[in-house]
């Protein structure tokens, strides 16, 4: 039987099944050990698909979490550690509507953020890295949140995922937050596979094509949030599951690639017919 191929908006071909290319050997400099050679399952061309489906899904996906500015923003990435963005989006709409500024929550004080937050998980912790580094923005950056990795990670609370997060959104840079959603993907997928999120991170931003990249990062995270879950990846509604390589899939049957809004309007539609 004649595999079906996978339903795709407008008029472009399927997909072409391609031999995946070897990534080239890199010398190492004098004295250092040459690194493990990676070879990616996936070919060029296979990668540039999987991404240019991602898009036809979402043409503009966007972070979950509730800001208003680059600093609100910056807020939340940092209470969301631990803690799902909807719990984080329930303490901080009360929070954010009276500070949403360095200066607004800094006059507020480590004990009053604590009142808005005491439902997130760490919330003492939280509250007293949220009111430093307020301080620290006005006092090093005129109340301004600096768009360069080492300033940011430079911050109370700050670390590499939430400043990519705050450099990507907010600044619009090219960068790869790593969280646990494409930290799985990343090794379930063989797509970047690695021990750590700087290494995931790392071989993400060298296969995923550069026009891609700005969207990249909530691309993989909806997916892996809605899609490609933790306990039980939900393979019929994939649309990469003819191209995916995880040993867990349970179809090579692409889910129709149509915009997510969509296919919220068919499925609403059917329900209420029901």
């Amino acid at each position: 039987m004649t595999k079906p191929k996978p339903e795709i908006a407008g008029n472009t071909p399927a997909p072409k099944k391609l031999t995946a290319k070897p990534v080239a050997k890199v010398a190492p400099k004098s004295g250092q050990r040459a690194k493990p050679r990676w070879k990616s399952p996936y070919s060029q061309a296979e990668i540039e698909e999987i991404f240019r489906r991602f898009a036809v899904q979402r043409p503009e996906p966007k972070g979950e979490l509730e800001h208003v500015n680059a600093f609100t923003l910056l807020v939340a990435v940092v209470l969301s550690a631990q803690a799902t963005d909807a719990g984080v989006n329930k303490a901080t709409r009360a929070l954010f509507a009276v500070a949403d500024t360095p200066a607004k929550m800094g006059a507020l004080g480590e004990a009053k953020i604590a009142e808005y937050i005491r439902t997130i998980g760490l919330w003492r912790a939280k509250a007293k890295n949220v009111a430093l580094l307020s301080e620290a923005l006005i006092r090093d950056y005129s109340g301004e949140v600096p768009d360069t990795r080492e300033a940011l990670v430079a911050l109370p609370g700050v670390g590499r995922k939430t400043a990519n997060v705050v450099l990507n959104s907010a600044f619009g840079q090219l960068t790869m937050a790593v969280d646990t959603h494409l930290f799985r993907l990343g090794n379930r997928l063989k797509f970047a596979p690695g021990k750590t999120p700087e290494e995931v991170e790392d071989k993400l931003v060298r296969v995923i094509p550069e026009h891609y990249l700005r969207h990249a990062h909530h691309w993989l995270i909806l997916h892996g949030r809605y899609v490609c879950k933790a306990r039980k990846p939900e393979c019929p509604a994939c649309v990469i599951a003819d191209l995916c390589k995880a040993e867990e899939k349970t179809t090579d049957i692409p889910a129709p690639l149509v915009p997510i809004e969509t296919l919220d309007a068919i499925e609403a539609e059917v329900a209420a017919n029901r």
